[in-house]
């Protein structure tokens, strides 16, 4: 959703109307709601970072995990079970 069109143009919104409310000079109350809802986005957008962020750094740990346990099964020589969950873990990208 954050990367939709839709939600660009409500950050730009929200942005104008906060510039909007300073310029006007309206009352308190209304630059006290702009405030409050661009950090409510921000907080938002930053959860989001950091939970892509999180998946991303573990499934590049499986990866590595993976890619360890089948060069020590190679050293071993014999291809087994490591082979095969490096071969699952290689495509996890079309799972996230």
């Amino acid at each position: 959703m954050t990367s939709s069109p839709a939600f660009f143009v409500f950050c730009l919104a929200l942005v104008s109307f906060t510039v909007a409310v300073h310029i006007a000079g309206i009352a308190t109350e209304w630059l006290l709601l702009a405030g409050d809802s661009m950090t409510a986005v921000t907080l938002l957008l930053l959860t989001l970072l950091k939970n892509s962020e999180l998946r991303a750094e573990r499934a590049i740990q499986r990866k590595l995990d993976a890619i360890a346990a089948a060069l020590l099964e190679a050293q071993e020589g014999e291809p087994g079970e490591a082979h095969e969950n490096l071969r699952d873990v290689i495509r996890m990208e079309e799972e996230i």
